[in-house]
């Protein structure tokens, strides 16, 4: 959602419900945990009122565990916190599966999959930044396959279905070798929204 038109969000997302996509990712960003500020509540409670795809809500912030009932109230389906941000990891991943949404654990381009070692099989999906978080529109970086490929070795070596999604520079000639790393969910915002026809390039990318 990052990439939409903000000042025609309505008509961005009755877009998205007609698409073939399966989420929407939400990219809640505090200034502080990184160097952007995105949007908050009012956004995400006006968008919830009209948006029929379910939300994945991504705190790009610093304490994100404060926000889990106001999330949960949304009615968002999962919602992703930094590894780097959380100081009691699989504390916050149980009262996020408490408040009855699924929980996703975002991992820095810097921070290795080997972290997840120990909290892997109580964690719904991880997502790989392919960028450094904060500014939509970067450069993809290509560890991320690597990273990938690590990440599909440990969730079968733990034998759990957790979810593998990448979130950054996800586009034409991304995409393909992401899938074929391994990886099921694709965030794409900026090849989307500037797409002559974003529903196509929706279902190009859903159907990979």
């Amino acid at each position: 959602m990052l990439a939409a038109d903000f000042l025609h969000l309505d008509s961005e997302i009755e877009m998205i419900n007609r698409s073939e996509a399966d989420w929407l990712h939400c990219d809640v960003m505090d200034g502080a945990f990184v160097p952007n500020i995105s949007f908050g509540f009012p956004v995400l409670e006006a968008v919830a009122t009209i948006c029929k795809k379910p939300l994945d809500v991504h705190y790009m912030i610093v304490k994100p565990e404060r926000y889990i009932k106001q999330t949960a109230k949304l009615g968002a389906m999962m919602m992703n916190v930094h590894f780097e941000a959380c100081d009691h990891l699989h504390r916050t991943v149980q009262e996020i599966h408490d408040a009855g949404m699924k929980a996703g654990v975002t991992l820095n381009p810097s921070t290795p999959v080997s972290m997840l070692e120990d909290i892997i099989e109580d964690v719904d999906m991880v997502l790989l930044m392919s960028v450094n978080p904060g500014f939509g529109g970067q450069k993809f970086i290509e560890n991320t396959i690597k990273k990938a490929r690590q990440l599909r070795q440990l969730i079968a070596q733990h034998g759990c279905n957790t979810l593998i999604e990448v979130d950054g520079g996800v586009q034409q000639e991304t995409a393909p070798r992401l899938v074929k790393a391994g990886v099921d969910v694709l965030v794409s915002g900026s090849y989307i929204f500037k797409s002559t026809t974003p529903e196509d390039t929706i279902s190009w990318l859903r159907n990979l």
